[in-house]
């Protein structure tokens, strides 16, 4: 009986190896035949393109902008890292407390100086001494701007179109003074104040403004990603020399991906020393028009 259980075990031992030897060979047989195909299936195809019958995205029109755009739930848009997140400008409690401050401060160190061009607008040209405009703000909600008015009252455009040029005959022989130094911008300091606008950010557009003689937007179809920051009264296209008239195609786009580069990488330091620049090159200099 013992005799008959162990040939038994032996032969149910031998069918199991045997078994398993023509699974491992069939298995060795279908990798061989799969890598095989992967080989045939990777051999490089060459096409050969004809470039003349390739129909162009937007006919005559070759300085259409193409960077890319985020979208929500993305953390890679240009290489940002994802171990150190940075926070919205217009989420962060701190960059909201030092607009707060400086705006403050600086409303009251500039008090007898608002004063003072306030009554020269006044005397020299008939009409209010500020200039009210709506314009895009934080989420593409439009606001109220407080400026200065530097243009003569029957000529201002309302709707804020058409850009003003060099030796523009809008503008007041005070106003040039106040364009140049960019002093008719103050008021401003009311809009940080009231949540409106940050010290620096993307600077806020007439709706409708015109870049290269096409809306904005249609020139650069991510335009509308810098409005997820607060504008600011300066900011980094500013100090980098994007200022001023947007007819020149190029330097209309460069103006937007600064403010996006520095929607990404804005922080405090950034923002201080953007303010410095634009002290030196905007209030010294006198760099306006």
């Amino acid at each position: 009986m013992v005799h008959d259980r162990f040939v038994f075990l032996a032969a149910r031992s031998f069918a199991s190896a045997n078994t398993s030897g023509q699974r491992a060979q069939h298995s060795a047989w279908w990798r061989i035949r799969a890598e095989g195909e992967s080989k045939a299936m990777a051999q490089p195809i060459a096409v050969r393109l004809n470039h003349d019958n390739v129909m162009p995205l937007r006919m005559g029109r070759r300085l259409i902008s193409v960077r890319p755009v985020e979208f929500a739930g993305s953390s890679k848009y240009r290489s940002r890292s994802r171990r150190t997140p940075r926070i919205e400008p217009s989420a962060s409690i701190g960059k909201r407390l030092f607009d707060i401050a400086v705006a403050s401060a600086a409303l009251l160190f500039f008090a007898p100086l608002l004063i003072a061009v306030a009554v020269t607008i006044k005397v020299t040209s008939p009409g209010p001494v500020l200039f009210f405009q709506y314009r895009y703000g934080y989420r593409n909600r439009s606001f109220k701007i407080y400026k200065f008015r530097t243009m003569r009252t029957n000529a201002c455009d309302a709707r804020g179109v058409k850009q003003t040029v060099l030796g523009d005959s809008r503008v007041t022989p005070v106003g040039k003074i106040l364009r140049k130094t960019s002093l008719d911008e103050i008021p401003q300091l009311i809009n940080v104040i009231k949540g409106d606008m940050s010290l620096v950010g993307p600077r806020p557009h007439v709706p409708g403004m015109l870049a290269a003689n096409l809306p904005y937007e249609v020139l650069v179809p991510y335009y509308f990603q810098r409005h997820t920051a607060r504008p600011g009264i300066t900011g980094l296209a500013q100090v980098s020399g994007c200022r001023g008239s947007t007819i020149e195609p190029n330097r209309a786009i460069s103006r937007i991906d600064y403010d996006l580069d520095y929607i990404e990488k804005w922080s405090l330091r950034m923002d201080i020393m953007i303010i410095a620049r634009t002290i030196r090159r905007e209030f010294l200099s006198g760099s306006g028009f």
